[in-house]
């Protein structure tokens, strides 16, 4: 401990979470974890708070504390005008008062003890730390001023008197009336402690859950260049990374997504002689393409990160996410801790009620972003290029802005939703729009250019993590499912999901896990390149196709790992989303004319009068055309399951046409790596060929269960072409032949002791479809999210039925 005789100040080491009246609640959770968490490894800055008492001290040695509050009597804060007249007032009251000296030679004393430690004249961050008298727990964050780089005497003392002041800045007095804070059992500390280079290097914001969704198993890290001002502003649109928290503690690596942001700005120190402290510089093409920290350090973040969530959890006897703030300095290497404090938002929601937007209608798209939250809305565009325009702002209307900073709060407050040019999920804009629980679009690039004044649009943030504003006002509409005492059937009701960007939202949905993810949407959608062109680039020939594959890459050491950890990402996602339940993930079944639509892919496919018929599925893994891609897909699921430790992880490989293909397939997949049996691993195969059913006992031989495809077994049981539309009407898979050679596989499937599901559109589209499989013994039923709790109803009905027939068939054999 500090030898400490002060009357208002209170270093790190002497302060505990407990004396948050005192030092407000940053300064009372840095103090905690300095003592507590500094000898576990958990590294933080040394520093000291000037205490709430030294601010009252501040308000009655200066006599300003009446006028103060005739200054606030009375005040409208929705009146903007008056609200920054009244603002300026108190702040210029503060300012003229200044630091008694007797405060000041305590703060002076504890400056020079920091030289000490650190070097002469050394830099530090001087930030706000405010507190309620009579409400402890009440959370201030964001609300008042933050110095960086003070060194020396006059710099500091004038920062603690701005930061004092900063009390009373528009937002934060609107704030605390909208909150019903009596302004005068408000108080500010002052935390002052070492600065972190992070001006050489980076720094960001990490949350112990996802900050969309809730889902608890993530540590959601961002980062980007320099100081961290520029992403708690929403200046930049940062380095995104998810870190599965149940497999990281087991010992694995499991970094399960990374999005790499434009970062085209960083604050560093300002010059020297300059007044300028800070300043922002245009950071360098290379760099912007490159992530701000490596793997290992997203990993070194993540066990900070759990380390502290862990502590307060325990301290608390409750789970306790948290928000947190790092900075890697830039002359050392080491990553620090800076500030941490309980989330707000998505921890303190019901979990028992499922809220899902649906937009009934699609526009033309005029711009996308990160989503954030999961509403829609829809009213007027009004564009606000700077504070200044603020007034002319309107109820309900959509805000849009490049970006947004703690004095636009009370026009975010009146918006219907928002929409910025800059910024990522812990921008301001997304902080504050998930506490008004109103939807938002961050990171759109050109917003303020694309959307005019009083132009009519509809904000989505329905569809997954990208966010898309539409031309006009949309219809849309609110489904809302209780979870309360929902019972689970013997059956298992799984779901498919293509699109990992809704893996931790559907999670919430009552499941037994995933009966088929596809890798398409994520080939497509994510990595967007035929895989034999980054095996074999040199035999792409157009320059222009070359340069955007160039393009993707860029962040990868080298193309062929682009895959892998794209795909991997892709797949740990939804694996991770749903553990430890079962995710059945098929390997790729493009057909050659979708193979061919990637880019790259025309050099490497060929033309086909039938390609539902042709070369797809279980036939390429083994052939020369297409070999090589299959053992990037096979590296990917490899990673997921023994990198990131997701063993639910479960192969399903699809149209198998023939015993000596699986065979073969079953064999380049040990090649792989991938062996079926060994640490667990299960192979299924898509049950969607007549011969799959007539030949189920030798299939058996190689695969783990079969899983209906009730799509092409429809089609091909009754010899049609499903994409026909003059046949499309005619026929569908309840026809009673394939109902008959679905009860056959299910039978088979038993027989053999492998287990049996079904994956189609089926049971989706047709609930006695789900009836009849279950009354012939099928285990898993794998649906459409939309359609989960529908046939989950259904799917009860039928087994209590059936339990009400055995216990019949009982009563009738006694007698």
């Amino acid at each position: 401990m500090s030898e400490n005789k002060s009357k208002y100040i209170r270093w790190f080491d002497e302060t505990s979470i407990e004396d948050v009246p005192l030092v407000g609640g940053k300064n009372a959770s840095l103090g905690e974890m300095y003592r507590e968490l500094t000898p576990k490894g958990v590294k933080i800055p040394n520093g000291f708070s000037v205490t709430a008492e030294a601010y009252w001290h501040v308000l009655k040695a200066g006599g300003i504390l009446e006028k103060l509050k005739q200054t606030m009597e009375g005040l409208d804060t929705s009146d903007v005008s008056e609200l920054a007249k009244r603002g300026k007032t108190a702040r210029d009251l503060i300012l003229g008062a200044g630091i008694p000296d007797d405060l000041w030679q305590e703060i002076k004393s504890g400056y020079d003890h920091l030289c000490e430690q650190y070097g002469e004249n050394t830099d530090v961050a001087v930030r706000s730390s405010a507190t309620a008298e009579d409400l402890p727990t009440a959370s201030f964050a964001g609300q008042q001023e933050s110095f960086l780089n003070i060194r020396g005497y006059p710099a500091l003392r004038d920062a603690c008197v701005r930061c004092i002041a900063s009390l009373f800045t528009d937002r934060a007095i609107s704030y605390r009336v909208i909150n019903h804070f009596d302004h005068f059992k408000v108080a500010l500390s002052i935390g002052i402690m070492k600065m972190v280079r992070s001006d050489m290097a980076s720094s960001g914001v990490i949350f112990t859950l996802d900050t969309e969704t809730g889902f608890r198993d993530v540590v959601f890290i961002t980062g980007s260049y320099g100081l961290g001002e520029n992403i708690v502003q929403g200046q930049v649109n940062p380095d995104e990374f998810y870190v599965f928290k149940p497999t990281f503690r087991e010992g694995y690596k499991p970094i399960i997504e990374k999005n790499v942001g434009d970062k085209e700005i960083k604050m560093i120190y300002g010059q020297g002689g300059s007044k300028t402290l800070t300043r922002n510089v245009k950071v360098s093409e290379a760099d912007r393409r490159r992530f701000c920290i490596n793997d290992e350090e997203v990993l070194k973040l993540a066990w900070y990160a759990i380390t502290i969530e862990d502590y307060y959890s325990n301290k608390n006897k409750k789970p306790m996410p948290m928000d947190i703030e790092w900075a890697k300095d830039g002359i050392t290497g080491e990553l620090f801790v800076v500030q941490a404090r309980p989330e707000t938002v998505q921890s303190q929601k019901k979990r028992d009620v499922l809220e899902t937007y649906v937009l009934e209608k699609k526009s033309d798209i005029l711009v996308k972003g990160r989503s954030i939250g999961d509403k829609i809305a829809a009213g007027k565009a009004h564009v606000i290029p700077n504070v200044s325009d603020l007034p002319s702002f309107k109820q309900g209307e959509i805000l849009i802005a490049d970006s947004t900073t703690p004095d636009w709060v009370p026009v975010m407050e009146i918006a219907a939703a928002i929409v910025t040019n800059q910024g990522g999920r812990t921008s301001h804009a997304a902080i504050v729009s998930r506490e008004l629980g109103i939807p938002a679009v961050v990171g759109t690039g050109n917003a303020t250019e694309v959307l005019d004044i009083s132009k009519e649009i509809t904000v989505s943030c329905a569809e997954g993590e990208e966010g898309i504003v539409y031309e006009g006002i949309l219809p849309f509409h609110k489904d809302t499912l209780s979870l309360k005492d929902t019972k689970r059937p013997k059956t298992a009701i799984m779901m498919n999901l293509g699109n990992p960007d809704e893996a931790f939202n559907l999670s919430m949905i009552p499941n037994d896990g995933i009966g088929l993810a596809r890798q398409e949407f994520i080939i497509s959608n994510y990595i967007k390149i035929h895989p034999m062109a980054l095996v074999h680039p040199e035999k792409v020939k157009d320059p222009k196709i070359s340069q955007e594959i160039e393009k993707l890459t860029q962040t990868s050491d080298n193309k062929e790992e682009y895959f892998v950890d794209k795909l991997a990402q892709g797949v740990g996602t939804i694996a991770a989303s749903f553990y430890p339940k079962d995710v059945v993930v098929r390997t790729s079944d493009f057909k050659s004319n979708e193979y061919a639509s990637l880019l790259g892919g025309s050099y490497f496919e060929i033309k086909e009068e039938n390609p539902m018929l042709g070369f797809r599925g279980a036939s390429r893994y083994f052939n020369e055309r297409y070999r090589e891609g299959f053992a990037l897909e096979c590296r990917a699921l490899k990673k997921v399951r023994e990198v990131m430790g997701l063993k639910n992880l479960i192969i399903m490989i699809p149209f198998c046409r023939t015993v000596e293909e699986a065979q073969k397939v079953i064999a380049e997949m040990e090649k792989n790596g991938l062996k079926r049996g060994e640490d667990g691993l299960q192979v299924y195969v898509m049950c969607e060929i007549p011969n799959n059913v007539l030949q189920i006992d030798e299939f058996s031989k190689y695969f783990d269960g079969f899983s209906i495809g009730s799509n092409d077994l429809t089609q091909l049981t009754l010899g049609i072409d499903r994409d026909s539309e003059i046949l499309t009407g005619e026929f569908d898979e309840r026809d009673p032949g394939v109902m008959e050679i679905m009860a056959m596989a299910v039978k088979g499937a038993k027989r053999n002791g492998r287990h049996s599901g079904i994956c189609g559109q089926a049971p989706s589209d047709y609930p006695e479809i789900a009836e009849f499989l279950v009354k012939q013994g099928i285990e898993s039923i794998s649906l459409n999210p939309d359609s989960v709790m529908k046939v989950t109803l259904k799917v009860l009905d039928t087994e209590k039925e059936l339990e009400g027939k055995k216990e019949g068939e009982k009563i009738t054999g006694i007698h």
